[in-house]
Parts: structure tokens; C-alpha cells; sequence
């Protein structure tokens, strides 16, 4: 008997809710996890080696390595968070994401030696400096790896969202108007009146100054030319080599005032420009 139209809706529907849920999104991470403590686990010892004539499951060693993955998860979760409340919701970059890993790397030395200390006196050994150091320096290397895998889709979704489907609230006198970053070419400011013009051509007088959007905009894909302007990346339509080292940049949208259609970028911000727009 052939399921019916509303009944494979239905399914979709069920199915989509849950690849968007909480309950995925840590089933996901438990894969990992699995994945990740059976491929370091066998890889440990000769007789974990799947096709060494002495092979045995290493159990002791698979459960030990969940349990390890469960705290750095939490700690790297909950760090995680922070920084995307604070950093990633904004923009994703770089320096950004190294600070997330440098300071994930920093709590779970902070995790491990005091637990390693405390296994030891449970176990009656004793502790060595040496293998104290080594086992923590593998641990971070294999916690780097792990947390890389852990959010790189993340990390991902997150750096597409803030450069597509961002948006600012413009404020003019009594009117307010909502603009996403990929309908804007530029922000340029005009007898002391900041003005966004859109890839259409309209513009629209604002409240701020450029000091503040720039501090509100992402950066990833908006510069500061100069101190009348702020272009986005994507309605760059021309650079050009002038004299002295400059550049003069043409946007796409069309502009009646030939100051703001030919932008100059000074020699100094060349190299800043050209590293932002690559």
C-alpha cells in the first residue's frame, strides 16, 4: 500500500524539525565523538590495529576517551557560546577563530592537570613530570583536531550568515528602514549628513556617522575608504592605478555625483585595501 501525499508531508515535516533541533544538533556531536575515540583508539597500539593478527577492541580505552571527549565538549560548548554571543554572531575571521581555540586549549590544561593529579593519587602511582607534559600536549593535539571538527560547519553557517543575510536598521528623523548588507554599495557621508546608497541607486539620509556604522557593519564586507566613505566588497566594479601610489575605485551603482562615483584610495590603505578586497 502507497503512503499518501499528506502523510509523506507529514514525515518531511517531522523529518526537517528534527535536522533543524537541539536533539540533532547534539546527535551529531556523539557521532563525532564515536568516530573520533574509535579512529584514535585504534590507532594506539599494535594490537588495536584492525588487521593485526593479535587485534582485540580496545574497550578500557574507547569508554576513557568518550569520557574525555564529553568534558572537552562541554568546555569547548560552552566557550563556544560565549563567543558567538560576543565575536562570531558579528563577524567570522580569522584571528577570531584562533582566540576560540587558544582559549579553549587554555581550560582544558587547566581540566586535565588537576584531573590527571587526581587519577594518579586514586591509582596509587606515581606522577611524572615528563609523562604529565607529554600526555598533555598529545591531548591537546587531539583536542584540536576534535574541536575543529566539532564546529566547522558552524563556523561556517555562522561566517555565511554574516556576510549574506545581515542587516542594519537604518534611522531617519521618524522613519526607520531595514537593509540587508548585500542591497547596500556604500555609506558616504555629505555636508555632515551620512547617506546609504543602494545598489539601485536610491539613497537614504541617516542618524549616524561613519564612526559608528563603522563599529555597527561587518568588516568582512565593508571598508573604510576614506573619510567620506565606506564601500561594500561587492559593488566594487573597477580599480585603478593612478599616480602616487593611489587607487581609484568605481562602484557599480550609479551615482549623479562624480565625487562619490570615482572613490581614491590614499597609498597608505592600499595594502589594507587590496588584502580586504582578495
Amino acid at each position: 500500500m502507497s503512503s499518501t501525499p499528506s502523510t509523506k508531508n507529514t514525515v518531511k515535516t517531522v523529518w526537517h524539525a528534527f535536522m533543524s533541533s537541539a536533539a540533532w544538533y547534539w546527535l551529531k556531536k556523539a557521532i563525532v565523538f564515536t568516530i573520533f575515540s574509535l579512529v584514535v583508539n585504534h590507532l594506539a597500539t599494535p594490537d588495536s590495529f584492525l588487521y593485526s593478527k593479535s587485534y582485540r577492541f580496545p574497550i578500557e580505552g574507547f569508554l576513557s576517551t568518550i569520557v574525555l571527549l564529553i568534558l572537552i565538549g562541554i568546555i569547548a560548548d560552552l566557550n563556544f557560546k560565549f563567543y558567538k554571543k560576543k565575536y562570531f554572531s558579528k563577524k567570522v575571521e580569522v584571528v577570531t577563530i584562533a582566540w576560540f581555540m587558544a582559549s579553549t586549549l587554555a581550560y582544558i590544561t587547566l581540566m586535565y592537570i588537576p584531573v590527571n593529579m587526581i587519577i594518579n593519587m586514586v591509582a596509587g602511582a606515581q606522577m611524572v613530570f615528563y609523562n604529565l607534559m607529554i600526555g598533555l600536549l598529545v591531548t591537546l593535539l587531539l583536542s584540536f583536531i576534535f574541536i575543529g571538527l566539532l564546529y566547522a560547519q558552524d563556523l561556517y553557517n555562522l561566517y555565511k550568515f554574516s556576510i549574506k543575510d545581515a542587516e542594519i536598521t537604518i534611522e531617519s528623523g521618524a522613519k526607520t528602514t531595514k537593509l540587508t548588507y548585500e542591497n547596500i554599495a556604500c555609506f558616504y557621508s555629505e555636508h555632515k549628513i551620512v547617506y546609504t546608497l543602494k545598489n539601485d541607486g536610491t539613497t537614504i539620509n541617516t542618524d549616524f556617522t561613519l564612526n559608528e556604522l563603522e563599529e555597527k557593519i561587518n568588516d568582512q564586507l565593508f571598508f573604510r575608504a576614506n573619510r567620506q566613505m565606506i564601500i561594500h566588497k561587492d559593488a566594487v566594479d573597477q580599480i585603478e592605478k593612478i599616480e602616487n601610489g593611489k587607487l581609484r575605485i568605481r562602484l557599480k551603482a550609479s551615482i549623479e555625483n562624480d565625487a562619490i562615483a570615482e572613490i581614491n584610495i590614499s597609498r597608505y590603505k592600499r595594502k589594507a585595501f587590496m588584502d580586504w578586497f582578495q
